[in-house]
């Protein structure tokens, strides 16, 4: 066996830049990084090609002093922190004095500075490791770094490079992602001599439509927990707007962006009754936490974080998202998907709307014309009639008994109706106070027409009633203590250490979801009881998937996760069917129902139980004002 050497410096950064610079766009990262903790409010990004020709990024940070030129590119040299307290108390986006170390290694690195109390600029120049004297250069304040040939002296390590084109995506995708963080600086980015864009500084609103889209923009909800220990503030999409790709998910911790399970269990749980499980939302959050309680010193790259208290921060992001998206009903918001962009795209193409929503509800309209008529044969279309006097005044007591907060309403409707001759136009309450107003009809025993003062509102009945139902149970079950049910006898399976001590550290809490177990000792865990809700369930699989979710994030809805779904079965049997006839009472009861129910807007798989069709929309296909 060889005897043990010490590394030279060289093969040292070498090493250092395999872990920290895996691409052109985690130079890059480095490099703006540190342009950041100098205090910059003004950078420009060159590229050319995709990063492995030319990285040139300036800023008007505070500068490096000329004496600090060559530290600036020694390993382990940092001005931000200078023992262990200050580490565990970092703010700053860098802090280990690697990074432009390690891009040094591996390529031809020019850097020039220039600070306040000098004169002049001073530029020094490294290649393959290999430092120049420091020199006099024409700079204004701040710093530049210009990185060439990246990899040329590591050539196994740039043959793993995608092409040009590919690794110019990831450059310019890292930039946006610094700069939604950063919505106070403005940045600009030229591809081999093209400008792509010039952001000045803005407010976060205005950049979040910059970055991620307009379409994002026009359908988000804003969140905020408020000022605290912990605060989580940012933007989520509503339901109907939810894609199938996870590239409008943005979540940063202390303004750095991260991948992190926990926040993302946590969002997916939150929008786990108004979405498909296939589909994801898109979010920009921000989640602002003393350092001292998160650990960005995981991985080389510090794209992952690890928290002291996770399930802290759990409860924090779901309980406030969850709150957001319990507001998604049409006395708060409107829905997404209105049927006036399926209009003006079709009838209107020439005006300007959002491509996003123009494509989603392209969609849904699409798919409606799909459908061949024979398929609604079964349905037997109502026949429309003025109703009676008597029964005007039978629909009002049944209305006024359902809403006995409008009381005063109905007996005002009473009394016109018995001093006013049958006439059509007092088949319904004239009341623009409500968001979704009243029902006019019900076509092909599917959708309810309301009229309102804004135009018309479709109604998909099933999903409405649907949503409306399942909202009621649920409500029911959380009035009430979760009812568990005793195993005759009890099962058991081979558990894992770390199942074996999850249930040690959260025995209450697994009592409160229902389920209780038993370490017997021998590796093995007893079920003595299970959710009486769920008694056809699986025993064992519900207790290791509760186990395994404890250890993850320090909190579980797998429980609730499961009985939902048994509720959602029981509304969706228990709800109005399609080709059901309703009564106008009917209708305009569940159209009050959807005003006052939580997450209305969609049903359980996030498509919109309602649309508008503006006035303008409805001139708009006979061409009135033209």
């Amino acid at each position: 066996m060889s005897r043990i050497a010490q590394l030279p410096n060289h093969l040292i950064n070498q090493i250092a830049a395999g872990e920290v610079v895996e691409r052109p766009a985690n130079a890059l990262k480095e490099i703006l990084e540190n342009s950041l903790d100098a205090g910059a409010s003004q950078v420009s990004v060159e590229i050319t090609g995709g990063g492995i020709k030319l990285i040139r990024v300036t800023d008007n940070g505070s500068g490096i002093h000329a004496d600090d030129l060559p530290l600036a590119l020694s390993r382990h040299a940092t001005s931000k922190i200078k023992n262990l307290s200050d580490l565990e108390h970092v703010r700053s986006m860098g802090f280990r004095g690697e990074g432009l170390a390690s891009i040094a290694s591996v390529s031809r690195l020019t850097l020039t500075s220039r600070t306040a109390e000098l004169p002049h600029a001073h530029e020094i120049r490294a290649e393959d490791g290999v430092l120049s004297p420091i020199a006099a250069a024409s700079h204004p304040i701040g710093t530049t770094v210009e990185v060439c040939e990246l990899f040329f002296n590591t050539p196994a390590r740039r043959q793993f490079l995608k092409s040009e084109n590919t690794e110019y995506a990831h450059c310019a995708t890292m930039l946006e992602r610094l700069a939604l963080a950063n919505p106070q600086v403005a940045f600009s980015l030229k591809n081999n001599g093209k400008s792509v864009f010039n952001y000045p500084a803005q407010t976060l609103a205005q950049r979040v439509g910059t970055i991620v889209g307009e379409d994002f923009q026009a359908a988000c909800l804003p969140v905020d927990s408020g000022e605290n220990i912990l605060r989580v503030h940012g933007f989520v999409s509503k339901p109907t707007f939810a894609k199938g790709k996870s590239d409008m998910q943005f979540c940063f911790v202390n303004n750095r962006f991260v991948r992190d399970k926990v926040i993302l269990h946590a969002v997916k749980q939150a929008y786990r009754d108004v979405l498909h499980n296939q589909i994801v939302p898109a979010f920009v959050l921000f989640l602002d936490i003393p350092p001292e309680l998160v650990d960005v010193n995981v991985h080389p790259t510090k794209t992952e974080v690890r928290f002291r208290d996770s399930q802290a921060v759990h409860q924090l992001i779901f309980h406030n998202l969850n709150k957001v998206l319990a507001e998604t009903r049409a006395d708060v918001t409107d829905s997404v998907s209105n049927a006036g962009d399926i209009l003006h795209e079709r009838i209107l193409p020439n005006d300007t709307f959002s491509g996003s929503l123009k494509s989603e509800n392209s969609n849904n309209y699409s798919n409606n014309q799909k459908v061949a008529p024979a398929n609604y044969a079964a349905f037997r279309a109502p026949i429309q009639r003025n109703l009676s006097l008597k029964e005007s005044r039978a629909a009002m007591n049944t209305y006024a008994e359902l809403y006995r907060q409008d009381n005063e309403l109905a007996e005002l409707e009473q009394t016109r109706l018995n001093v006013a001759p049958e006439n059509p136009k007092n088949n319904h309450v004239e009341n623009q106070e409500y968001p979704l107003g009243f029902a006019l009809a019900q076509l092909l025993g599917i959708y309810i027409l309301s009229q309102t003062s804004e135009g018309l509102i479709l109604v998909d009945m099933h999903a409405a009633a649907e949503r409306v139902n399942y909202e009621k149970m649920k409500t029911q079950r959380l009035s009430g203590s979760l009812k568990t049910q005793m195993l005759l006898i009890p099962m058991r399976f081979q558990a894992t250490h770390e199942e074996r001590a999850t249930l040690a550290d959260h025995a209450d809490t697994l009592h409160e979801y229902g389920l209780q177990l038993q370490d017997l000792g021998d590796g093995q865990i007893a079920i003595l009881a299970i959710p009486a809700m769920l008694g056809q369930a699986d025993a064992v699989a519900l207790a290791q998937d509760v186990l395994r979710e404890l250890a993850c994030v320090g909190s579980s809805q797998i429980v609730e996760k499961l009985e939902n779904q048994i509720i959602s079965t029981m509304a969706c049997h228990g709800s109005v069917r399609a080709g059901r006839q309703l009564t106008q009472p009917e209708m305009n009861a569940l159209l009050r129902d959807m005003e006052n129910t939580p997450r209305s807007n969609q049903c359980n798989h996030g498509r919109p139980t309602w649309v508008r069709l503006a006035l303008t929309d409805l001139d708009a296909l006979f061409l009135r004002g033209q």
